[in-house]
């Protein structure tokens, strides 16, 4: 060990610790990401059960003051989160530019009926409450029948759970695999310096004062590799807009800045831990030990 070059003794020092933060920080991205799959998986599972909708058909020849009250009743029920009304005209167009021609040309009237489209807050978007809903629809005059994908409802309904139960575990694996990954990464990185830690205890320094200078640089590692993470993740969210625009939409920045100093939380403590028990190892090691 005497005689290695200084300058290349600090160049692998200083490689040693870049390896040590871009690893750390790699694992709290993948953490963060699972985080933010995880506090926002209500916030998606409501967004989802709120992109469907029942359609109400009405008679043909109702009235528009009819209309117009039964919208208004409906937006003040409940379990109504928002209406649309959809004109005989406003349906025909729709379906035209679905089937790419004119079919009323063809048929030479319209046949389609108007309808209300009605958007469900999210807890009444299952087949049990659909049910009454429907049932309650029924008994006003100018409805004529209630459509909605019964077997897309359930589906839905039922994946979701499964998705969430999914989530969980596999962030549970993750966390325990990062914690590990992160322990070997700073136990490589203080064993370089166990020949400086044995060299300090034979001068007399304390346990704690051999630590100090470890957790501190861990602690400031632990920072640095959060704030890249979290740079990672905001990269991620960016990119994902381009394609899914609504995720931003739904992104609460309260969940995001919880989700965020969570990151820093856990960087500061797997570095801090997974050091005092690094550090503790090679205090513990007989001299002869530290050459194996």
């Amino acid at each position: 060990m005497k005689g290695e070059n200084p300058k290349f003794e600090k160049k692998r020092l200083r490689s040693s610790y870049f390896t040590s933060i871009i690893s750390i920080s790699l694992v709290l991205f993948l953490i963060g990401l699972m985080g933010l799959l995880v506090l926002n998986a209500k916030v998606l599972s409501n967004y989802i059960k709120e992109s469907l909708n029942l359609s109400i058909i009405l008679k043909d020849n109702v009235k528009e003051v009819e209309v117009r009250r039964l919208q208004k009743n409906l937006d003040a029920a409940e379990y109504v989160k928002y209406t649309k009304f959809i004109s005989k005209d406003q349906a025909a167009k729709d379906l035209q530019e679905e089937l790419g021609e004119d079919f009323i040309d063809f048929l030479g009237y319209n046949p389609l009926l108007a309808s209300i489209d009605v958007y469900l807050h999210a807890p009444y978007a299952n087949t049990d409450s659909i049910v009454m809903i429907e049932s309650k629809l029924m008994d006003y005059s100018p409805v004529k029948e209630v459509y909605y994908h019964e077997s897309l409802i359930y589906l839905i309904n039922k994946n979701v759970r499964k998705i969430s139960f999914v989530i969980l575990v596999f962030s549970g694996l993750l966390f325990l695999i990062a914690l590990t990954l992160v322990n070997n990464t700073i136990r490589l990185s203080v064993y370089s310096k166990r020949f400086l830690i044995h060299t300090m205890q034979l001068v007399g320094a304390t346990r704690a004062f051999i630590r100090r200078p470890f957790i501190k640089k861990s602690i400031l590692h632990g920072i640095l590799a959060a704030f890249i993470a979290i740079f990672l993740i905001l990269g991620s969210l960016y990119l994902l807009q381009k394609d899914f625009p609504e995720i931003i939409k739904i992104q609460d920045m309260q969940v995001l800045a919880m989700l965020f100093g969570g990151v820093i939380l856990l960087g500061i403590l797997f570095n801090l831990i997974s050091t005092f028990f690094a550090v503790n190892k090679y205090l513990r090691m007989e001299e002869g030990d530290l050459y194996y």
